[in-house]
């Protein structure tokens, strides 16, 4: 079997680890980045907290001694079910199986004001593009005198109140509290406020009242200021426009509202559902196709317990790969037992705002704590599921180093060179 998976996220690289060294299947690993991404980490390496490799993990050396599993750095521009070909930058592939897993990426819901100005922070790429930029914002504001100016240059308003905006505008609230004022004694910092816009009554809506209600009160805690029930309707780049016709000066606006499927051209548009998200059945088998797949983020399945689709965590992601290749080996192996429906055993939801404040939901027995214990147990949870031990070594050691000392050291400003220099003229000669 000649296996194409698109996509190195949590979906894709569990398929194609589950495959790995499976004599009966070829797989070709394609992705436009070379290495996997962590993405709950994305905002710790836009705040400075952790440095990008700390985060993301080569593919090729995860597959260095693997005897059917092959990567390829490559842009897909379409896919052809008919000729059963992925149409890609760097030429066409063939395939027996194909699977999409692809992912998502930031959804500005047709605003494109707000695609041009404010910063997304779904990638690795993203999150050093926008700690570059609130580091230069610090340095530009030591040249300003004007106190409206100034306000504007080192405000912030982060919109969407999920786990990226609550986990983003906590950190952003640690730096400035604990770790601006002595980096920038010149700049009062008094001036600085963090906003969280959340359209909807509640920060962590998907999370139960007691994690909504104590996101809320330690958001608070580190002076965040917390707005629910209201809706961004505008950014120009340097005010943020309500939908009470309000403004906020701010020259940084990161956006965690919302998230579409990087869907490729050549699926049946009418199979594409709210979100950017292709339809598939139980199997993840792409409807009204043989032998096309979709897993993780990017995919669209109808079950009793979630009739409007799974929701879009890296949980979910990695179970459907893992589900996908258990039904691909029994077939491989002549297997004539009934494939077997996937359902997500939703294990619990967790996010943290800061230093000893996080909050943890589990269903099943029902519970739920917050603090110091929720905090360790994030920690923890990040720590086994990040790729590679070395990885686990400098993310424990960078956090057990800010823990004490309430800093991180990783406020690097790289600015571009120019790599042709204009050459000194000779002396002349005498």
């Amino acid at each position: 079997m000649k296996m194409v998976i698109i996509g190195g996220g949590f979906a894709g690289l569990k398929l194609a680890r589950s495959l790995n060294n499976r004599q009966d299947v070829e797989v070709l690993l394609i992705d436009r980045f070379n290495y996997h991404q962590f993405q709950p980490l994305f905002y710790q390496v836009a705040t400075g907290g952790l440095d990008a490799s700390n985060i993301s993990f080569p593919l090729r050396k995860v597959f260095q001694e693997s005897k059917n599993v092959r990567f390829r750095l490559a842009e897909v521009q379409k896919i052809d079910t008919g000729s059963q070909q992925v149409i890609t930058d760097i030429g066409s592939f063939n395939y027996d199986v194909l699977v999409l897993a692809m992912g998502a990426g930031t959804n500005f819901f047709g605003n494109a004001a707000l695609e041009a100005n404010a910063y997304p922070m779904k990638s690795t790429t993203e999150a050093l593009q926008l700690r570059h930029h609130l580091i230069q914002n610090l340095e530009d504001a030591l040249a300003l005198s004007n106190s409206t100016d100034l306000h504007r240059k080192l405000n912030i308003v982060v919109v969407g109140g999920g786990p990226t905006g609550v986990e983003v505008s906590g950190a952003l609230a640690e730096m400035r509290n604990n770790i601006l004022p002595k980096d920038y004694p010149e700049l009062d910092f008094s001036n600085m406020d963090i906003y969280l816009l959340e359209g909807s009554p509640n920060t962590l809506g998907n999370m139960s009242e007691k994690s909504r209600s104590q996101s809320k009160k330690y958001l608070e805690k580190l002076m965040v200021k917390v707005r629910t029930n209201t809706v961004v309707q505008n950014y120009d780049g340097s005010d943020v426009t309500l939908n009470d016709g309000t403004t906020i000066p701010a020259s940084t606006v990161i956006w965690a509202a919302g998230i579409k499927g990087n869907v490729p051209e050549g699926i049946d548009p009418t199979l594409i559902v709210r979100g950017n998200r292709i339809k598939v059945d139980r199997f993840n088998k792409v409807l009204n196709t043989n032998n096309v797949y979709a897993i993780g983020d990017i995919s669209y399945m109808e079950t009793p317990l979630f009739p409007h689709g799974h929701p879009q965590v890296a949980n979910v992601a990695v179970n459907q790969g893992k589900n996908l290749a258990k039904n691909l080996l029994a077939q491989l192996k002549g297997s004539t037992a009934p494939w077997t429906q996937f359902e997500y055993k939703d294990k619990g939801s967790l996010a943290t705002v800061g230093r000893n404040l996080a909050v943890v939901d589990i269903p099943k027995p029902k519970i739920h704590f917050g603090g110091f214990f929720a905090w360790v147990f994030w920690m923890v949870l990040h720590l086994l599921l990040i790729v590679g031990v070395k990885n686990r070594l400098q993310i424990f050691v960078n956090w057990i180093y800010k823990y004490f000392t309430y800093d991180q050291s990783l406020r690097l400003l790289f600015k571009e060179f120019d790599r042709h220099p204009i050459p000194k003229k000779a002396a002349p000669q005498s």
